[in-house]
């Protein structure tokens, strides 16, 4: 009689059999070690997982050949938003462990004994100790000196006060990174994050303990690419401790923390590779954003959509900037390296006004720009002014049409972008230097900052 419910009563099982020298006296084979191990087909071809980035996408600085079309460089985009992954129906499969939220694949097989020769060593007091022996250095592992790096050091100080924020509105939905500032639940972010929930949207943060809180916009600023949102029903908690972006050094080393593509509590380190880097990303579309501009720190620590908001940190623990964007090189929306953070300094500009529920002023010189380029047309040499607003800072200052500015208290500009891109690095009423060219001369004029009135703020709303 067959049992139908048995998958192996059509296969009965056959004990293996050992070759006549190999059987003992009383006939029995060579088990366990005799049997053939079977081996699984590795057939299995892992499936990208994407984790949900940030509504708006993470802003990219992506060239596409170098050129504008009109002899100029191409305009920076942001990166393309990753869909959230679709659920995907899984199959238990011996000695396969799937890590879904990174896409990676675990492959766990069983392993034999091999050749390790196991022994029982009898000490003095009698216990029994087991251990291998196999002549390498296996044998002989070295303890941990227990040493912390300096980058430890800075993720635990930093992580307690990074968050993941989770965003839905208009319809999209995605992930960024915040920073805490205070104690009962302000955070520092970018726009770009947040900006699809300004409108109806919900906004949720993930703090490093694992605990959560719904969040809401308290301001954000599209010029500099800042905003402010306020955690609910929190106390207590750690506040990051912000540091000075002017005492900044090429070189130096700099730690990111953040969630690029989901994955949260992601540190990476790298250097300080430029300042006052002029960004304007762009919308995705082709053409440039010139509403947001900030000058960056430029930095190779590997940063990623998801990253946004994030701090950049020197070694000593402190916020010396909010990681923005990135640039591409163009073959997709991952770090290749180059990495670009608003100015801490900056950031607290603007978000010291928006805490204060104000309108955000931008410091402003009261010209029109435009590149400046050599007679190839094509090597920029500075920001040409070409109209100089009656009664405004640089009419003030005595700056006139034609003026080829060539430097801001001392920083090389080499192109309108730069020029906007620095004095929106200050605070209208600061004084600054600019070096000009004006009829093949240099000369130095001292520029008291005016102020847009808020009006780059209003526009946005």
């Amino acid at each position: 009689m067959t049992d139908q419910r048995d998958p192996y009563a059509d296969r009965p099982y056959v004990p293996p059999t050992a070759p006549p020298e190999q059987q003992s006296s009383e006939g029995l084979g060579g088990w366990p070690f005799s049997e053939p191990r079977a081996q699984e087909s590795p057939q299995y071809a892992p499936t990208a997982d994407h984790e949900p980035t940030v509504a708006v996408s993470e802003p990219t600085i992506a060239f596409d050949g170098g050129h504008d079309g009109h002899g100029g460089p191409s305009v920076p985009t942001y990166a393309p938003m990753a869909a959230a992954a679709e659920p995907r129906k899984r199959k238990r499969r011996a000695g396969r462990l799937v890590a879904a939220a990174t896409g990676i694949v675990l492959l766990a097989g069983a392993s034999a004994a091999g050749g390790a020769a196991l022994y029982a060593a009898m000490e003095d007091d009698g216990t029994t100790t087991t251990t291998s022996s196999t002549g390498t250095t296996l044998d002989r592992p070295a303890s941990s000196s227990g040493a912390v790096s300096d980058i430890t050091a800075v993720a635990d100080a930093v992580l307690p006060a990074t968050v993941k924020i989770n965003v839905t509105g208009g319809g999209e939905s995605g992930t960024g990174t915040g920073i805490v500032i205070s104690q009962d639940g302000d955070i520092l972010t970018n726009n770009h994050v947040v900006e699809a929930a300004a409108d109806g949207g919900s906004i949720t943060v993930a703090f490093n303990d694992g605990t959560n809180a719904k969040a809401a916009i308290v301001g954000r600023d599209v010029a500099t690419d800042v905003a402010v949102i306020k955690a609910s029903d929190v106390e207590g908690l750690t506040a990051a401790t912000l540091g000075n972006s002017q005492q900044v050094k090429v070189g130096q080393t700099v730690v990111a923390i953040g969630s690029p593509f989901g994955l949260e509590s992601t540190v990476t380190t790298g250097i300080v590779s430029a300042l006052n880097r002029p960004v304007s990303p762009g919308d995705g579309s082709g053409g440039g954003n010139t509403t947001t501009t900030f000058p960056a720190i430029q930095t190779d620590a590997a940063i990623n959509p998801g990253n946004s908001g994030g701090p950049l940190v020197d070694l000593e623990g402190n916020v010396i900037g909010i990681n923005s964007a990135i640039n591409t090189g163009g073959n997709g929306n991952g770090s290749v390296g180059l990495g670009f953070a608003i100015p801490i300094n900056l950031v607290n500009n603007v978000a010291s006004q928006i805490l204060e529920g104000k309108t955000v002023e931008h410091a402003q010189i009261g010209v029109q720009v435009s590149n400046a380029t050599t007679d190839d047309k094509v090597t920029s040499i500075g920001a040409e002014i070409g109209e100089v607003t009656g009664g405004s800072a640089g009419d003030k200052a005595g700056l006139k049409a034609g003026d080829i500015v060539t430097k801001v208290d001392g920083n090389p500009i080499s192109s309108n972008g730069a020029l906007v891109a620095t004095v929106r690095g200050y605070k209208p009423g600061d004084t600054i230097t600019l070096t000009v060219l004006r009829g093949g001369k240099s000369q130095e004029i001292s520029v008291e900052l005016g102020s847009d009135g808020g009006a780059t703020a209003r526009a946005q709303d």
